[in-house]
């Protein structure tokens, strides 16, 4: 099957998005990457609810909502009524992981646990048959552009390891720096979906460049 690809819309051009998310239509891309900010978790600010409600509604790929934000239990309704498929909590925003990564299930979405750079993979060992994604960070959360944290390819590793153990169908998503040398490496230690910002969309051929990421195997 290859490698998921979700494009990541922060780095798109928002002045042109209907044109971006209709490239992201036309390629191989499985998954479309929407990251949320609230300037609490993360020094950033980015999009809310009614720009991920515009995009479902353009956009034909699996809408995959990264929620960078403080206490994202109370907001699991809202995303799965804008349009979320899945969606990805940070272990180290959730009070009551265990309890959120089921809520969302029960609201018919695909239940993702995010791991900052800091975040070792034993956080989630008595959790890990509740998520359906882990999205390792392979760069700190807030900012597109930035480089790629090496040290990611053995938390990739690490957590092969754990899902195997555990029986899990939980998929790895990897997001920060990816780009054909860093995917390969994520890939080769067992990432099943790389997420891809910059590198996309500051391609000359980003469709080309998404069947590159996609042609990826381990």
């Amino acid at each position: 099957m290859g490698t998921i690809v979700s494009p990541s819309l922060l780095a798109a051009d928002f002045m042109n998005l209907g044109k971006e998310i209709e490239m992201v239509n036309r390629s191989e891309a499985e998954w479309v990457h929407l990251d949320i900010m609230d300037g609490v978790f993360v020094p950033n600010i980015s999009y809310g609810l009614p720009v991920v409600e515009q995009i479902k509604k353009a956009s034909r790929k699996v809408l995959d909502v990264h929620l960078m934000i403080v206490q994202p239990e109370r907001y699991v309704e809202a995303f799965r009524k804008a349009g979320a498929d899945i969606l990805t909590v940070h272990a180290e925003a959730s009070a009551h992981l265990h309890r959120t990564l089921q809520q969302i299930k029960a609201c018919g979405m695909k239940a993702g646990v995010a791991l900052n750079p800091h975040t070792p993979v034993g956080t989630l060992e008595d959790i890990i048959g509740e998520a359906d994604v882990v999205l390792v960070m392979s760069v700190n959360p807030g900012f597109g552009g930035q480089s790629f944290i090496a040290h990611a390819v053995e938390k990739v590793r690490k957590l092969k390891r754990l899902i195997e153990e555990a029986g899990s169908e939980a998929l790895i998503e990897v997001d920060g720096g990816v780009n054909t040398e860093t995917g390969r490496l994520l890939v080769e230690a067992g990432a099943d979906a790389l997420v891809a910002g910059s590198f996309v969309f500051r391609s000359e051929h980003p469709e080309e460049t998404i069947r590159e990421l996609k042609e990826l195997k381990a």
